[in-house]
C-alpha cells in the first residue's frame, strides 16, 4: 500500500488521554507521493541562460596579421562553432556545442604564438590537437652566446631542423625567442619535445635526426 508507516511507541504516549489513544499501537497516515519533475540534461549549450566569454590577449607583433587575415579567422569561428567574436569571443544563441567556446579560444591563441593560419584552423576540426609551451631555460639555463647557439640547433639552416622535427613527428614548431610551442597530437607532441630538447642541452642534429628515423619506423610498424 503506498503511503508512509509511523510507529508510536504506546509509553511515550502517557501523557494523552487514553481516550485519545487508539487500541492498536500502529497508526498509518497516507499521504500521496508526487515524484520529482527534472528539465531534460542536453549538451546543447542553449540551455545555458548566461552567455560565456573568452578572452585572449594579443601580443602587438600579432596584431597585424590578425587584422590581415580576420576574415578567414572569423569564418571558421561564426560558421563552423557558431559563436560571436568582436575581437572578444561568446557563445551566442545559435551556439550548439558546449566545447566551441574553449575551441574558439584555442584557434585564436594559435595563431596569436605564431602558427600558420591553416594549422591553427586544424584545432577546429580536431579533438586530439593540443599546443605545448615551454621555454628554453625551462630544460636548461643558458645565456649570452651558449643561449644563441641553442636556438641555432632548433632551427638549423634554413631551417632544416626544425622543418625535420614537424616532419617526423607530425606536428608544428614556432621558436618564438626563447619560447617553443608546439601543435599537434599528445604522443606526438612528446616526441616532438623529446627532440627540442635533446638539442637544447647540445646533442648533435645528426644525432637527433637518427632518433627520430627510429622512433618514426617504430610508430609505422606499430600503426
Amino acid at each position: 500500500m503506498d503511503g508512509i508507516s509511523i510507529n508510536i511507541n504506546p509509553s511515550a504516549l502517557s501523557a494523552f488521554p487514553k481516550s485519545a489513544l487508539a487500541q492498536d499501537d500502529m497508526m498509518e497516515i497516507d499521504e500521496p507521493i508526487t515524484k520529482p519533475s527534472f528539465n531534460p540534461i542536453g549538451n546543447s549549450a542553449k540551455a545555458v541562460n548566461q552567455r560565456e566569454k573568452r578572452k585572449i590577449r594579443v601580443p602587438p607583433h600579432r596584431l597585424a596579421p590578425l587584422k590581415k587575415y580576420w576574415l578567414k579567422i572569423y569564418t571558421p569561428i561564426v560558421e563552423h562553432l557558431k559563436l560571436d567574436i568582436r575581437m572578444r569571443s561568446q557563445t551566442s544563441s545559435l551556439t550548439e556545442a558546449t566545447s566551441a567556446l574553449q575551441k574558439g579560444a584555442d584557434f585564436i591563441k594559435a595563431f596569436t604564438l605564431g602558427f600558420d593560419l591553416d594549422d591553427s584552423i586544424a584545432l577546429l576540426r580536431l579533438d586530439e590537437l593540443y599546443i605545448d609551451s615551454f621555454e628554453i631555460k625551462d630544460v636548461k639555463t643558458l645565456q649570452g652566446d651558449h643561449l644563441s647557439r641553442a636556438i641555432g640547433r632548433l632551427a638549423g639552416k634554413d631551417g632544416k631542423t626544425k622543418f625535420a622535427i614537424e616532419n617526423t613527428t607530425k606536428t608544428r614548431l614556432v621558436i618564438a625567442d626563447t619560447k617553443i610551442h608546439i601543435l599537434g597530437s599528445f604522443q606526438n607532441i612528446r616526441i616532438a619535445k623529446d627532440a627540442v630538447c635533446s638539442l637544447i642541452l647540445g646533442s648533435p642534429p645528426g644525432k637527433v635526426y637518427a632518433n627520430l628515423r627510429n622512433i618514426s619506423a617504430r610508430l609505422k610498424e606499430r600503426f
